[in-house]
């Protein structure tokens, strides 16, 4: 893990771009003068829309989650901003949008042929950041994970005992083996869910949800659309990693 720059962001926060071989990712910290001892970390998942896109929404939830005595971490997605464009996923990626322009319905060989690939490569990629982070004297475990491509999430849910608990957003475009996957989640859950989000096919988040295998499972659910999360469902996951990783 190699640290490229470091910035010290309002509200006691240090913000360090790493990259680890190809990977770009970043890390938020406390301060030394503000943090007494290593911090529990918190990995931000996030769609694959490139860092420098999705920087603004990172940063936020990061400061927040620093701010609640976490560090927070988060990785370049395969494929995605400054790395190497992947032919077959991209070509997922047009094809979803032309049924999606046309208004039919996503047939699962899209999905399959969009998620399953990244969540196969970006698994281990999370797996690797997480020695990376975890060797550094300013964080500790127990580590959850937050956000992002759902399918991730539940994968690494499923492989990494490392990862306490998770908060998950609920979306579509989840291949039909990852139910099977969610049935072997043990750990706890809370699961944020936009009733109304028009990119969403509610009865699936549903059923999903209804797989998970975890003794503790949440579910969330607000009214308004895919960008219209209140605050208070954010203050909520929060309160929930605060009860998971101490």
């Amino acid at each position: 893990m190699h640290v490229t720059s470091e910035q010290h962001l309002d509200d006691g926060v240090l913000e360090r771009e790493f990259t680890l071989g190809e990977i770009p990712g970043v890390l938020w910290t406390p301060t030394s003068a503000s943090a007494s001892a290593p911090a529990p970390l918190i990995l931000l998942g996030h769609p694959p829309l490139g860092l420098r896109a999705m920087y603004p929404r990172l940063a936020e939830r990061a400061r927040h989650a620093v701010a609640d005595g976490f560090a927070a971490a988060t990785i370049e997605l395969p494929g995605s901003g400054d790395r190497p464009r992947w032919a077959a996923v991209e070509q997922a990626r047009a094809d979803l949008r032309r049924a999606m322009e046309d208004g039919e319905p996503v047939g699962g060989e899209i999905v399959d042929a969009l998620v399953l690939p990244l969540v196969e490569k970006s698994v281990p990629e999370w797996q690797a950041a997480l020695d990376a982070l975890l060797s550094r004297p300013e964080i500790r475990g127990p580590v959850g994970y937050s956000g992002g491509v759902i399918s991730i999430g539940i994968r690494l849910a499923v492989v990494e005992p490392r990862i306490s608990a998770a908060v998950l957003f609920a979306g579509s475009l989840v291949p039909s083996v990852m139910f099977e996957e969610a049935r072997r989640v043990t750990i706890p859950l809370h699961v944020l869910l936009q009733w109304d989000d028009e990119g969403n096919d509610r009865q699936a988040a549903l059923d999903l949800f209804d797989a998970f295998g975890s003794q503790e499972k949440t579910l969330h659910a607000n009214m308004g659309g895919h960008s219209g999360v209140p605050q208070y469902a954010g203050d909520a996951a929060a309160r929930f990693f605060a009860r998971h990783l101490r």
